[in-house]
């Protein structure tokens, strides 16, 4: 009897002791899972989906024109007085002065001069001067035939070349053919622009960037898209910093902006950038795009300035003054 009891006792021990074990590492589990699954959101760079001008553009390439361009070609005995080229005259203005006549400009312009080749006789001899007014350029350029139905009178261009140091200039398509180009398959357009500062040369190459089908519509970062397969989606962000996975159609790309044709609307707050530390109706952290984001000084030492002297270990034995010796003891 007492054999049983023992061995009864020591059972319902050794099951209490594996209870207790059970027990401890569930509330252990608990306590740890409690305290690190609890992380913070992550901090996303937001923005709000805006309006904004996207169009569409005909790239090609053109020689500049001046408005009007005269040329005289005179021989060089009969000039009397030195000819001052590159300068600019007015209508009515002397050009050259020969022995049996004057050449006065019939136009506001600049005088230039260019002489025949080499190999001709008559370039000894003779030279030739040119007035241009350029105060408005013209180029012509042929557009490919698929673009005709886009192609009208006045729509804007933009006009570049290597000798303005990138800058843009602005024109317009000033008159357009009346048939296609059978050999090139191309329609043939004239394009004009104000040069009154007279910062394009003619004979220049001009870089010819036609617009067309300008609009104001949606748009959103293209760095907020994820494409996935022929679907298109972006994140947005509700009132609770939820981001909810939201499909959205899309129509064309410009200076890194992306039209939304619908799936979202003008003012919704959406994710521009992280889309990697981001999960479906998951929470996160807005930071407003474009504003500084304060770093965290956690676990953060801060470095002694130089002036400050590092504090020993042993500093405060030297303010007990043990070391140092007494006035009698040096004597």
């Amino acid at each position: 009897m007492k054999r049983s009891t023992k061995l009864t006792t020591i059972i319902f021990i050794f099951f209490f002791i594996i209870a207790g074990v059970i027990v401890a590492r569930t509330m252990i589990g608990n306590h740890f899972k409690k305290k690190f699954s609890k992380r913070p959101p992550p901090g996303i760079i937001v923005t709000y989906a805006e309006n904004r001008i996207f169009e569409n553009n005909i790239s090609t390439f053109g020689t500049a024109i001046p408005f009007q361009t005269q040329a005289y070609k005179v021989e060089k005995f009969e000039i009397v007085d030195e000819i001052k080229f590159n300068t600019k005259v007015k209508k009515g203005d002397l050009i050259v002065q020969l022995k049996n006549r004057k050449i006065v400009a019939p136009f506001d312009g600049v005088i230039g001069k260019k002489e025949f080749s080499e190999d001709v006789e008559v370039s000894k001899s003779s030279i030739l001067i040119n007035l241009d007014d350029a105060s408005i350029i013209y180029c012509d350029v042929k557009v490919p035939e698929i673009y005709v139905p886009f192609i009208e009178v006045g729509l804007p261009v933009k006009i570049q070349y290597s000798g303005s140091n990138k800058k843009i200039f602005e024109g317009e398509v000033q008159s357009i053919s009346s048939r296609i180009t059978e050999d090139t398959r191309s329609l043939p357009i004239r394009i004009k622009i104000d040069n009154e500062k007279g910062e394009i040369l003619p004979g220049s190459f001009l870089e010819i960037s036609i617009r067309y089908n300008v609009r104001n519509n949606l748009g959103a970062p293209d760095t907020s898209t994820i494409v996935e397969g022929d679907n298109v989606f972006i994140y947005k962000v509700d009132e609770e910093n939820k981001a909810i996975k939201t499909k959205v159609n899309i129509g064309d790309r410009y200076n890194g902006f992306v039209e939304i044709i619908e799936g979202i609307n003008s003012g919704d707050k959406i994710v521009a950038e992280g889309l990697k530390k981001v999960r479906p109706n998951g929470k996160i952290k807005p930071l407003e795009k474009g504003a500084q984001q304060q770093s965290s000084n956690w676990k953060k030492k801060t470095k002694p300035k130089k002036d400050e002297q590092k504090k020993g270990k042993f500093d405060w034995l030297k303010k007990l003054n043990i070391f140092k010796k007494s006035d009698s003891e040096k004597k």
